[in-house]
This record gives C-alpha cells, structure tokens and sequence, in this order.
C-alpha cells in the first residue's frame, strides 16, 4: 500500500541553514574532488616532489653546475649517489635542483599564459563586436601556425635562452587555446539573468567581469591551469632534450635526459637518465590526475556528484 502524503513528507530530511550553507559551489566541488581518491593522492605527491626540491639545500651540499673532469661519467658511490655525468656534475643534485627549475618553468609558463588567455578572453567574451572580432582575428594566426614550428623557430634565432626567456616565449606561443575556451564561457553568461540584472543598477563593467563571470568561469581555468602545468614541463623537457630548451651547466630534468642520448650513459648508467624521467613521469601524472579530478568537481553534470 503506497504510504499517504503525511508519511511521505515526514521522510524527507529538512534543510537546515547551515546544510543550506554548505551547499555553495565551491564547498560542493570540494566534496565531490575530495571523493576522487586517485586525485587526493596526487595533490600528496605533488606536495611531497615540490618540497623535496624546495629544500634541495638540506639534502645535499653539492653543487648541480659544478664540473670536475677527475669524476666524468663515475657510477654511484658513497658521495655521488646516482653518480655523475659526462661533465663531472653530480646527478643526485642535478636531480634535486632541476626539479626547481622544471617546476618554475611549468607554473610561471602557466601563470602568464592564464594572464594573457583570461584577459584577451574576458575582452573578446564581454564586450563582443569590434573588440571579439579583432582578438578572434589574432587567435586565429596564432592557431593557424604550428605551435613547435614556431617554437623552435624562436628558439633557433636567439643566442642563449634563459629561464625568463623561455617562460615568455612559451606563454607568447601558447594562449590562443585557453582564450577561445574563456570566450566561449563568457559568451554563455553574458545573456544570464544575474548579469542583465548588475548591468540595470548600473554596475561598472570591472565590477561585472571580477564579481560575476570569472567566479563562473573559475572550473574551466583552473581545470586548464593544471593541464597546461603539466603540458609545460614536458616541453620543456622536450625542447631540452633536442637541445633548443635552457643550456647546460642550468640543471633541468630534460637537460638530464638529453645528456643521456651518449649511447655508452644510456647503456652503462641508468641510474643517470632513469630517475629524471620517473620524476617527469610522476609529476605530470599527479598533475593530470589533479587536473581531471577538478574537472570532476567542477562539472555539475559529473557523476561525482
């Protein structure tokens, strides 16, 4: 017999102000996240590789750029832990110390690349017409050129690279993507009620685009922020290990890979090349699983919830 509408009613919990509370969005998507064990895990390991090489200091009092041609190529020893490489530089903490760097590289490469996406995306979205219409017209060059080719080309033309110089020309080369994808957000909020409705009492168009579009905009640019961080720090890896990234004696884990390409280090000294690449491998993976729980936390149609 189907219980009467007493019953029924009396079953349902009743919300309290505080359970109304916590159902903000941010709370909710840190529920749903904080549920994805796998990406929970990762922001641990991430947390543990950035404090390792933050305190690179602590762990070893050797110096990552210093060479001494008496310890070329020397296999693992008391005072050289993973031994040294081709120039005499200890690769224990080369490890340590390029993790700095590579770590540096992806997050400031990410950081100006968001900079300049949410900016040229939050104009193209908001104000639409000529404004759309001219930073459309330069994403779409930027896109029509191959992001490597263009890379490489700036690379070849410069004398020596540096840490900064690397950071800008990636970020220069790399924000057409995440600009189309703030664009497309803005462009879905702009008609919203809660916007026509600031826009009649008169609020500022700054007030408007900090107070309402990018706190709904938030999921997408953080979910794409850890995307790229990771994305970052395999090209740099990449551009290193075909020699076109930041030159020796400045320690990179694609510096130390590249260094491996000596057929007689690939063969006789894994200890040299193996441990770079399982910290590159880690890192990216712990990035991406964070990148896709985020995308999980952040999507209300996800499962998760």
């Amino acid at each position: 017999m189907l219980p009467n509408s007493h019953e029924t009613l009396s079953t349902q919990p009743e919300n309290t102000p505080d359970e109304q509370k916590s159902r903000s969005p941010f709370k909710l998507a840190l529920r749903r996240f904080m549920r994805n064990k796998l990406a929970v895990i990762s922001v641990f390991v991430l947390l543990a590789i950035i404090i390792i090489c933050t305190i690179a200091p602590l762990l070893t009092d050797l110096d990552p750029e210093r060479a001494d041609l008496l310890l070329i190529e020397k296999g693992p020893s008391e005072e050289h832990i993973l031994g040294t490489n081709g120039q005499g530089q200890d690769n224990y903490a080369r490890l340590l110390y390029g993790g700095r760097i590579s770590l540096i590289v992806g997050f400031s490469a990410m950081f100006f690349t968001l900079a300049i996406g949410v900016t040229l995306g939050s104009l193209a979205g908001y104000y639409g017409k000529k404004v759309d219409s001219v930073i459309m017209r330069a994403t779409d060059i930027m896109l029509m050129l191959p992001f490597l080719v263009l890379v490489l080309t700036i690379m070849a033309l410069i004398d020596k690279v540096t840490i900064g110089l690397f950071v800008t020309i990636i970020a220069l080369t790399s924000w057409p993507n995440l600009t189309r994808i703030i664009r497309g957000t803005y462009l879905s909020l702009r008609e919203q009620e809660f916007v026509l409705g600031a826009r009649a009492i008169g609020a500022s168009d700054f007030r408007i685009i900090f107070k309402h579009f990018i706190p709904n905009a938030i999921g997408p640019i953080v979910v794409n922020a850890t995307l790229m961080m990771a994305v970052y720090i395999i090209i740099e890896s990449g551009l290193s290990f075909i020699g076109f990234g930041i030159p020796n004696p400045t320690p990179t884990w694609g510096n130390m890979i590249s260094e491996a390409q000596n057929i007689r280090i690939l063969r006789n000294h894994p200890e040299a090349w193996i441990p770079p690449g399982l910290a590159i491998l880690i890192t990216v993976l712990s990035i991406n699983f964070i990148g896709d729980g985020l995308r999980d936390a952040f999507d209300p149609k996800s499962k998760a919830r």
